[in-house]
């Protein structure tokens, strides 16, 4: 059977979140992400029937039972990853409609999942509904979001259209627009409600003073997406003191949704 260290997931996330720490959005073990693997793949590298030990979820979610994920560990940090990687992922298959966790490989000083797994499993659910090709949730802290969240109203058509203005591939790259929560506690079922809800038509969800959870196809397009949120907040953190000369127009947004065709949410730019 094939080295697990050598499959294509693998190296993939060690590299993503070797980057994420570097970007410094994942401080000491701040941050989380999770990838949706078909058995198909894991069995390459993994027997499926040997189970590791149980790990209970915390939550239910019957639309997720028998999948696997790959998935980074609770007190983790994001750059001893690429030194440690079976100490620092698992591998699990729900099971129990989504109340139990096979663990297959991985966490193997004693560790478990993320505390915000039953985050992340409730966004996969709801972002699979809405397309079956996502596969990934990621959540970071990156500064310029954290400092928007602090001097910006956080109505969710404002902050967005404030966003697509700050660069001209904002739109393009997340014409959904971007979601926003109100300061919530961390870990628990709740934001992790609140946020599966807010993802059922967006990519992007903002957790106000605190990270965003990104969702995507692969893990490129999930931190391309976070990156490119961030560069627009970092150039408004810049922006926002001075009084402005120019701007992109709505009818430049418009015109820019035309171009590349993507749709934007109604009512989010002037008729």
């Amino acid at each position: 059977m094939k080295s697990i260290l050598e499959a294509p997931f693998m190296t993939e996330m060690v590299r993503t979140l070797t980057n994420m720490y570097a970007h410094t959005w994942d401080e000491r073990n701040g941050g989380n992400v999770s990838v949706l693997l078909d058995e198909a793949q894991v069995a390459e590298y993994l027997d499926v029937n040997a189970v590791v030990r149980d790990i209970p979820t915390g939550f239910e979610e019957p639309s997720l039972d028998g999948k696997y994920f790959l998935v980074t560990g609770t007190g983790k940090y994001f750059k001893n990853v690429q030194y440690d990687p079976a100490a620092n992922l698992g591998i699990v298959r729900l099971s129990d409609g989504g109340k139990m966790a096979h663990l297959l490989w991985g966490f193997t000083d004693g560790g478990k999942f993320t505390s915000e797994f039953p985050a992340h499993m409730m966004s996969h659910a709801v972002r699979l509904a809405a397309d079956p090709a996502n596969r990934v949730i990621l959540h970071c802290h990156p500064a310029n979001i954290l400092a928007m969240t602090y001097v910006h109203d956080l109505d969710e058509r404002a902050f967005t259209h404030t966003l697509w203005q700050m660069s001209t591939e904002c739109i393009v790259v997340f014409p959904d627009g971007v979601k926003v929560l109100p300061w919530m506690v961390c870990g628990t079922n709740e934001i992790g409600l609140a946020t599966a809800e807010k993802m059922k038509d967006a990519r992007v969800v903002i957790w106000a003073q605190h990270g965003i959870y990104g969702a995507g196809r692969d893990l490129d397009e999930a931190f391309g997406l976070v990156e490119t949120v961030e560069k627009g907040a970092e150039i408004y953190m810049k922006i926002a003191h001075l009084p402005l000369k120019n701007t992109i127009t709505d009818e430049g947004l418009k015109q820019l949704a035309k171009r590349f065709e993507v749709t934007y949410p109604e009512g989010y730019l002037d008729d």
